[in-house]
């Protein structure tokens, strides 16, 4: 049974996920159309009332507090059930309308999904499909994020997985390279040529290599190194050297003879391996636009990724 307490703390409770999401009182006072000082006292009678301390304030800054963050994450399920059951309303008789949030790494959002996103939009014109690029990892709760695409070996357990493909590390040169360079028979010959990396983090042209019980760890190092994979790819088809993806990215590349792989006995070890994972929170009432967006992506992306296995095979 709702308990009347709970019914008069339901509006300060959605007030406080606006303070936290823009991270000020002021942000969120003007799009509440109120004053900061009003929106302050609010939180304070919240405070009161959950006899809870939500906020560390200062003058400049404002942090949420331990407590607060754990009081957040419950209140964003309690927003999100509220949206849906406003959308169940015109669920069974309207057309797929609203914002959709997908969150995705740069290679994958880049090289799969962008030639797909024009259709889609164009055969659901009432979707408002707003894409992020996010490597590493992705909080859909505290993110806002209604979808997210993962390369990982470890999907996050409390949330819906489809997993759309599995997804490896390949390294690839030009034909032009290659016969200018010669092509490298092991691992460790790899410190004779020039190679393309990240170069992320300190660690990024350090390379692991496995074959059945072999293991090799190689520094590698070239004139170019980039964080963006099509950049990185243009640099190997252009005779730079060596370079490091993943196969979907290169898929294409390969089929065409414009990049060859190197080394593709070894298998590469890294963060991102293991599978395409498409996971999204668990919901009794799926929102339309939604639905139709996991049905597109199983219809269309997923027959793409798997071709790749086919051209490997």
């Amino acid at each position: 049974m709702v308990q009347p307490k709970l019914i008069a703390l339901l509006p300060d409770l959605a007030s406080f996920i606006l303070v936290v999401n823009e991270g000020s009182f002021t942000a969120a006072a003007q799009q509440l159309g109120v004053t900061p000082s009003a929106l302050s006292k609010l939180i304070t009678r919240l405070e009161k009332a959950l006899s809870v301390k939500l906020f560390e304030r200062s003058t400049r800054q404002l942090h949420i507090t331990q407590a607060g963050q754990k009081i957040y994450d419950q209140c964003l399920v309690m927003v999100n059930a509220a949206q849906q059951a406003i959308e169940l309303s015109h669920h069974d008789h309207s057309e797929p309308s609203g914002a959709l949030t997908v969150a995705a790494p740069e290679a994958f959002l880049n090289s799969v999904l962008q030639p797909f996103v024009l259709p889609f939009l164009q055969k659901y014109p009432h979707i408002e499909l707003k894409l992020r690029a996010a490597d590493g990892q992705i909080d859909l709760f505290r993110s806002n994020i209604d979808i997210a695409f993962k390369l990982t070996d470890k999907p996050d357990e409390n949330l819906v997985l489809k997993e759309l493909c599995k997804t490896n590390l390949v390294l690839c040169a030009s034909p032009e390279y290659l016969q200018r360079r010669g092509h490298p028979a092991h691992p460790i010959e790899l410190n004779q040529h020039d190679c393309l990396y990240l170069a992320e983090n300190a660690k990024d042209h350090v390379w692991d290599f496995l074959k059945d019980d072999e293991f090799h760890t190689v520094a590698v190092s070239g004139r170019y190194a980039v964080n963006q994979s099509q950049m990185r790819l243009n640099g190997v088809k252009h005779g730079l050297g060596i370079g490091i993806f993943h196969d979907f990215v290169v898929q294409d590349a390969l089929s065409s003879g414009e990049v060859v792989q190197v080394l593709p006995s070894w298998t590469i070890k890294s963060n991102y391996h293991g599978a395409v994972a498409m996971q999204y929170p668990q919901t009794k009432y799926m929102p339309a636009r939604l639905r139709v967006f996991i049905d597109y992506v199983i219809a269309n992306v997923q027959p793409k990724l798997l071709a790749k296995d086919q051209l490997h095979a």
